[in-house]
């Protein structure tokens, strides 16, 4: 064993020999390996620097070629450019002259379009004054002859236009919302009438005055408001509006109501009708007189069912309510209403308040074509009496014994704040009895008259059953009659039918010639209303027609001078 180990020390120690050996061959061949790799590494290294130096020469001529290709294109860019700026400048230059060629005909065109405008200005002014001179004219015309003015007013299209009846197709509902009744002027109404498989055919109606649908209050009232000077002069006057239910008679008349009642009151005053700007013109007129001369009282009716209800009377506690009245004819062939309650107002507020009153006894019943349509006339009458005293009038016998009745009960029929201002105007401490003794008085009486007509309407439209289509019945049966009365007047017949109806009967003097009178014709434009449209507007061409002779007008006597 110790042989063995001896023998593999040997070995080991031989073999350690050759590690050591191998281990140096290793290192060697290590290095060499290295070298190749430095080598082999600097021949790469040669080899793209070379082809760098080849990148690089081919790049730097073709970048030659390039600049020298654009270094071309800029010179013959340049040269385009030359020549296209040349080109504009000559179009710049060429359109500056064309619009100075503009300027000056537009200048020459301006001088001629301002001496268009003066011309037409003068020509307008000229047509103005013309139109007026000859307006005049024919309200002098239509005194003189006694004609009946007639206004007509188209109110626009309203929501429940495009509502229909119960009895009507659909194929008609779609054409309820069309206009055919237009304004063509301030005094042509134009209609275009059409029927199924007909042509359209154009009618025109001349009044004296025609609104459009876009014209307001203040335009209507300011052709009223002359009709209320004459009132002042000694004539009587009546304003009547008439047309179809729901064309706007009463929202002319008396202006819009606020959940079902009229506001008098209204912030907006551009919205009041005829009745309450009439009532403040009135008293304006009356404020500019000596104070004392004249006192106002109202009185306010309605014809319902062919009867007459005063809705100013009072009950013994003193609340109003409606009471049925009679209409006569007095001796001098007047129509005269006894027991009618007569209130004496001082001022436009308390007018409108009994004119409120009243208005909220009125019959009113909803209908298919209204929601607020009146079932009567209603009749505001507002008298003016004029008071004049003096020693001698240079009257009549008749006015004389006129003047003495009255001078026998002139304490009780004078207000008393009238009787005391009268008192006071003619002698400063004399009681109102020796007023009476030492001065005759007369009395002027005027009237004016506001009616609002109730609607005529269509039954079949309407959709009205029982005591409402009575009450329809009633309402067209009276406008029938007064459309009979105009036409007895227009024919000059022997005798005029005013007692056909209670209506006729009560304007029997506004109608029949004794006060101016003028009807406001109002229509629906719709196609839905065209038969209930013409009907009115034929009205109105009859009326313009009738020749009652010349207005009678109450002379004021002239007291004479005191010695």
């Amino acid at each position: 064993k110790e042989e063995r180990i001896i023998v593999l020390e040997t070995e080991n120690a031989a073999l350690h020999l050759k590690l050591a050996e191998y281990q140096g061959l290793a290192g060697r061949s290590t290095n060499e390996v290295l070298q190749l790799y430095a080598a082999r590494g600097g021949q790469q290294k040669l080899q793209r620097s070379s082809l760098v130096t080849q990148l690089h020469r081919a790049i730097k001529k073709r970048l030659k070629q390039d600049l020298k290709s654009l270094h071309s294109f800029a010179l013959e860019l340049s040269k385009e450019f030359r020549r296209q700026s040349k080109t504009c400048l000559y179009q710049v230059l060429a359109a500056v002259q064309g619009v100075q060629l503009q300027n000056e005909a537009m200048q020459m065109f301006q001088v001629k379009a301002f001496d268009l405008e003066q011309s037409l200005q003068e020509v307008t002014e000229r047509y103005e004054k013309e139109k007026q001179k000859r307006r005049a004219l024919h309200n002098s015309l239509v005194e003189l002859r006694g004609n009946i003015r007639v206004h007509c007013r188209i109110r626009p299209l309203l929501p429940f236009d495009a509502a229909a009846g119960h009895s009507i197709s659909q194929d008609r509902q779609r054409n309820f919302p069309e206009k055919v009744a237009y304004a063509a002027d301030d005094e042509t109404v134009l209609v275009k009438c059409s029927r199924p498989g007909h042509a359209s055919i154009n009618k025109t109606f001349q009044f004296e005055r025609v609104y459009n649908d876009s014209e307001s209050q203040d335009a209507v009232f300011a052709d009223v408001a002359p009709l209320l000077t004459s009132l002042l002069d000694g004539y009587n006057v009546c304003i009547m509006a008439y047309g179809q239910t729901g064309s706007g008679k009463t929202y002319t008349m008396l202006g819009p109501q606020v959940e079902g009642n009229f506001a008098f009151t209204i912030e907006d005053e551009s919205e009041l009708g005829i009745i309450p700007r009439a009532t403040q013109e009135v008293f304006r007129l009356i404020s500019e007189k000596p104070p004392g001369s004249y006192w106002v009282e109202v009185s306010v009716v309605e014809v319902y069912n062919n009867e007459i209800f005063d809705l100013l009377a009072k009950d013994s506690y003193g609340k109003v309510f409606s009471i049925k009245r009679d209409v006569v004819t007095t001796r001098e062939g007047k129509s005269d209403v006894p027991l009618l309650t007569h209130e004496t107002v001082e001022n436009a507020s308390e007018f409108l308040h009994l004119v409120k009153k009243g208005i909220q006894l009125r019959v009113r019943h909803p209908t298919l074509v209204h929601a607020h349509s009146s079932r009567s006339h209603l009749v505001v009458t507002l008298t003016i009496t004029t008071v004049v005293f003096g020693d001698n009038f240079g009257t009549s016998w008749e006015d004389e014994q006129a003047s003495q009745r009255l001078n026998k009960d002139v304490s009780c029929t004078f207000p008393q704040k009238t009787r005391d201002s009268i008192s006071a105007s003619s002698s400063g401490t004399s009681s109102p009895v020796q007023f009476e003794a030492t001065e005759k008085i007369k009395q002027v009486k005027t009237r004016l008259q506001l009616v609002d007509l109730a609607g005529s309407e269509c039954v079949g439209m309407s959709g009205v059953t029982g005591a409402a289509l009575r009450e329809t019945s009633f309402i067209n049966r009276s406008l029938s009659a007064l459309a009979d009365v105009l036409g007895a007047i227009a024919e000059q017949r022997s005798h005029v039918p005013y007692r056909n109806s209670k209506l006729t009967h009560l304007l029997q003097d506004s109608v029949g010639g004794d006060a101016k009178l003028l009807v406001m014709l109002c229509i629906s434009p719709g196609q839905k209303y065209l038969t209930e449209s013409m009907q009115s507007l034929g009205f109105g061409t009859r009326a313009r027609q009738v020749q009652r002779g010349q207005v009678k007008k109450k002379n004021f006597p002239m007291p004479s001078k005191a010695k």
